[in-house]
């Protein structure tokens, strides 16, 4: 019996060691390529996933009259994401937030039913411009928060957030 294949018997029966292996070794090494260190692969990066929500997070950016302000933000991409939205959250980071994708673009209204944080809302239209921004919204308040016009995302970040950074009308935001 071979040394090699001798180490690949041990490796099975033990187990522990073909674990090592299996990280080491590139998949299509042969039992003399082994020894060599495997070449550094570039996988593609997995989409981030927010750890409460299991949603998605994307890079959000909004461009002010100061520059570009970057946020990490849960995409509700689905119905029922979206129906759920920030609901019984009790803590967000200043920047992060959540991002309501809606194509074709269309009139909304939010409102903070089980919202237990205070929100800003922030109405996008199709050219990625703010149309308006409902501030501070106020938690589990039914009142309809209206669009201005149809809209191709709503943004959510803390309250107050939007005017600390002056994401007003006219501000860009691409995501």
């Amino acid at each position: 019996m071979k040394t090699w294949t001798r180490f690949v018997a041990l490796a099975v029966t033990t187990g522990a060691v073909v674990t090592g292996l299996v990280a080491c070794a590139p998949a299509n090494a042969g039992p003399h390529q082994q020894h060599h260190a495997a070449q550094p692969t570039s996988a593609p990066a997995a989409p981030a996933v927010h750890p409460i929500s299991g949603l998605k997070v994307v890079p959000l950016t909004a461009t002010t009259a100061t520059g570009p302000h970057r946020f990490a933000v849960e995409v509700a991409a689905t119905f029922a994401e979206q129906e759920k939205g920030l609901m019984f959250r009790t803590a967000m980071g200043a920047d992060e937030g959540m991002i309501f994708p809606y194509d074709p673009p269309q009139r909304t209204a939010f409102w903070m039913k089980n919202t237990v944080l205070p929100l800003d809302i922030i109405f996008i239209g199709g050219d990625h411009r703010v149309l308006n921004v409902a501030a501070n919204a106020v938690p589990y308040d039914l009142t309809p928060l209206p669009s201005a016009g149809p809209v191709s995302g709503v943004l959510e970040l803390n309250a107050g957030r939007a005017a600390q950074l002056g994401i007003a009308p006219g501000t860009l935001i691409t995501w």
